[in-house]
């Protein structure tokens, strides 16, 4: 865990936790994916981009092992933590919890559409209270002196986005929070399981743009359905910067090549997969350590040659000897054997 005490400028703000970063481009915080093993192995194929945690409920962090909940390596910086939570008190406390424990920013969920989250009073479902929004954002800022942002969608349900997400932005920004990261589909909680909320809603980029343009005083960050950094490339224009989501976590070689293409560096961490998983090897192995089973770490890497020569063969190795018992770097060392010669043919 980080100590906070340091002060560094990041953007408008200024941080206790030492950590300058841009949020040109992010991993979107994702549930059950996006956990600290997650952002240790994108870290590896990133240095720049900001990495989420799952969304954590704040009555959670208040409760439980907060340790436990939302511990995290300073490798992973820049690293935020998105909270859920509808309670402006309780989300502050939460807040003042994480601050402590070295985040670089916090984010508010307001984009969830699930089933569990709306019998909560949080996530999309917000978008109907945004003077609860900025209630929230308001105590959140006045709790802590890192970056407050906010995670939302277009609208809800039979909203009007054309309306409905100017007067939301319009009522948040009250608080004083400048950022907001938007999922550029509507949720339907209604109708929709959270699986289809994520590709059925139809997208509209052009809106989020037309917010910036409206609001250029605010950072608006484009989020859904963006699938390859590329793609992400060609719509980033009228934003200040883009999140990607499914692609980063299926496809993580994507995020590859953010150090380079987004923040203009000389060179990228690392030059193949093959470098990618050795880089890795260390966590890994202090991880299997401490105690942590192979497969939780590695299921992460699935994804690692998607779309090239081995890349069935590698998840076939990981996905099968992974989660045995006793399994560990062995494992890893066989998959990477098994896909070398067929990369090289």
């Amino acid at each position: 865990m980080q100590a906070p005490g340091k002060t560094l400028e990041t953007g408008k703000n200024i941080t206790k936790t030492g950590i300058r970063y841009s949020a040109r481009f992010s991993v979107a915080p994702m549930m059950d994916w996006t956990d600290r093993h997650c952002r240790a192995f994108h870290r590896v194929l990133t240095h720049r981009a900001v990495l989420y945690t799952e969304m954590v409920v704040d009555q959670a962090v208040l409760r439980g092992d907060a340790a436990q909940l939302i511990g995290f390596e300073t490798a992973e910086h820049p690293c935020v933590i998105q909270l859920g939570g509808s309670d402006p008190d309780t989300l502050a406390e939460a807040s003042k919890i994480a601050e402590c424990f070295g985040y670089a920013g916090i984010n508010l969920n307001v984009g969830c559409p699930s089933n569990r989250v709306q019998s909560g009073r949080f996530g999309a479902c917000l978008m109907r209270e945004p003077g609860r929004v900025r209630d929230c954002l308001t105590a959140m800022r006045e709790a802590v002196s890192v970056p407050v942002t906010i995670k939302h969608r277009l609208g809800v349900d039979d909203q009007n986005p054309e309306a409905t997400l100017f007067d939301f932005v319009e009522t948040v920004a009250v608080s004083g929070v400048t950022t907001f990261i938007v999922h550029a589909r509507k949720a339907w909680l209604q109708g929709l399981s959270p699986r289809q909320n994520r590709d059925k809603p139809p997208l509209d980029y052009d809106l989020v743009r037309r917010l910036k343009a409206e609001r250029p005083e605010l950072e608006i960050l484009l989020n859904g359905g963006l699938i390859t950094l590329d793609h992400g490339l060609t719509e980033i224009h009228g934003t200040d910067g883009i999140m990607l989501g499914r692609a980063a976590y299926h496809t993580p070689w994507e995020l590859a090549r953010v150090d380079s293409r987004i923040y203009g560096a000389l060179s990228d961490p690392v030059q193949t997969p093959f470098e990618a998983v050795e880089a890795y090897r260390p966590y890994i192995e202090t991880r299997l350590d401490q105690g942590v089973k192979l497969h939780a770490i590695t299921r992460h890497m699935l994804g690692l040659f998607a779309g090239r020569p081995g890349a069935r063969k590698w998840r076939q190795i990981l996905s099968g000897r992974a989660n045995r018992p006793g399994a560990g770097w062995e494992v890893v060392e066989a998959a990477l054997e098994a896909v070398r010669p067929i990369v090289a043919k």
